[in-house]
């Protein structure tokens, strides 16, 4: 179901926003801004702030120069833009001071700035540093990984999930987990009326046709 790697998080993900051609440094603190800006915002959005911050050079030291208003009209319409634009600020000034201009190679200190969680510090240490330190477990995962009652009991939380997940799951599968499960949400597996009876797991899912928004089939174009 994720062969034809044709949903938004493959062409517009975090993984895909930074400038592969930018010196390391720059290349990190842009996939730690991009992961900043995806929070409750769709991949397409995120994408799209990402191509406006770096037409006007992204890295530590545009950012400090940049105005607030500025940033802002850049970053809009991504989810709570405001208090983005205020993390990014902060963290940009943090980075400044203690860390050169890089970024944390650590999720201890990746966590402690402001604006960073678990997710988000577990996939910067696998896009940025090529180390695997975790599962980045996001809506998706969290919800999919439920539904097709992968943890012994249910998990309240994504970082229940995270550490439910990581108990069993072979630890050369946490980096492609999240992006193969975030697919998977954004296609069949959906929040609302889920495409139960085009999945291949629908057989095997205990969550498969359980309710009537379950049995949705894909809509066809007329």
């Amino acid at each position: 179901m994720r062969r034809k790697k044709d949903a938004p998080v493959d062409h517009m993900g975090v993984q895909k926003c930074f400038d592969s051609e930018a010196s390391p440094e720059v290349m990190r603190y842009q996939v730690l801004v991009s992961l900043m800006l995806s929070s409750q915002t769709k991949d397409q959005v995120t994408s799209a702030a990402m191509v406006k911050l770096r037409g006007h050079g992204l890295s530590v030291g545009s950012i400090l120069q940049m105005d607030d208003r500025t940033l802002g009209e850049l970053i809009y319409p991504v989810g709570f833009w405001k208090t983005k634009v205020k993390y990014i600020k902060q963290t940009t000034e943090i980075l400044q001071k203690q860390y050169n201009g890089d970024i944390p190679d650590n999720v201890p200190d990746l966590v402690s700035l402001p604006g960073i969680g678990p997710k988000m510090a577990h996939l910067i240490m696998d896009i940025a540093w090529n180390k695997v330190s975790g599962i980045g477990v996001d809506t998706h995962v969290h919800r999919i990984s439920n539904r097709l009652g992968w943890m012994k009991k249910n998990t309240k939380t994504p970082e229940e999930t995270r550490v439910a997940l990581e108990g069993w799951l072979p630890r050369d599968l946490w980096s492609e987990i999240n992006w193969l499960l975030v697919g998977f949400g954004q296609q069949v597996c959906q929040p609302v009326n889920p495409l139960c009876s085009s999945c291949l797991n629908r057989h095997c899912c205990p969550s498969a046709n359980t309710s009537k928004e379950r049995r949705q089939t894909p809509s066809k174009k007329r």
